[in-house]
């Protein structure tokens, strides 16, 4: 039975409020602490998903979407390596990072990954905020990032060697005990 346009649209919704906080960090993460693109992403992806919440069916490219909020973080990567590539200027504004309620952690040690994390490349940001931030696997970063799985081994073990090192001593800062 087919779904009304109001119900269609109160789902959109309901999936929108739930989604956005998450997908808003996960793009301050990927744009290196640039809240501004972060926005933009996320509207970005937000508008995407509303294109696709009001079809009749779940299919992209001929293929069911099965988890709506995977696909949204998918789209969001995309987004962000797309605007990567066509970006013509290479400045990066640094404003306060956002402050979001949650465990209480060194300040200086948030502005002191953001700073490392800014400075890698973006396809380094994305794989690292891709398998590490968002536990995804190989496979899905993979298909995330239009790359082979073995592209994204490589460059996972890449992406962390040059954050380490750009990290230096500081890194046992952010181990727990």
């Amino acid at each position: 039975m087919s779904r009304s346009r109001t119900e269609r649209e109160a789902e959109y919704l309901e999936f929108a409020a739930a989604r956005t906080g998450h997908l808003y960090r996960s793009a301050c993460l990927l744009t290196g602490g640039d809240t501004h693109l972060a926005e933009d992403l996320v509207q970005e992806v937000l508008g995407r998903m509303y294109v696709l919440w009001h079809r009749t069916s779940w299919l992209s490219g001929g293929t069911r979407i099965d988890n709506p909020a995977a696909y949204a973080h998918t789209v969001l990567v995309r987004a962000f390596l797309s605007h990567q590539r066509r970006r013509s200027a290479t400045e990066r504004p640094y404003g306060e990072l956002p402050d979001h309620p949650g465990r209480e952690v060194d300040p200086s040690v948030r502005v002191t990954l953001m700073d490392a994390l800014g400075r890698l490349s973006a396809r380094d940001r994305a794989v690292l905020i891709l398998r590490y931030w968002e536990d995804r696997s190989v496979e899905e970063t993979a298909e995330a990032m239009r790359a082979s799985s073995g592209a994204v081994r490589t460059q996972s073990v890449r992406a962390l060697n040059r954050l380490r090192a750009l990290l230096g001593d500081s890194l046992a800062d952010f181990v727990r005990n």
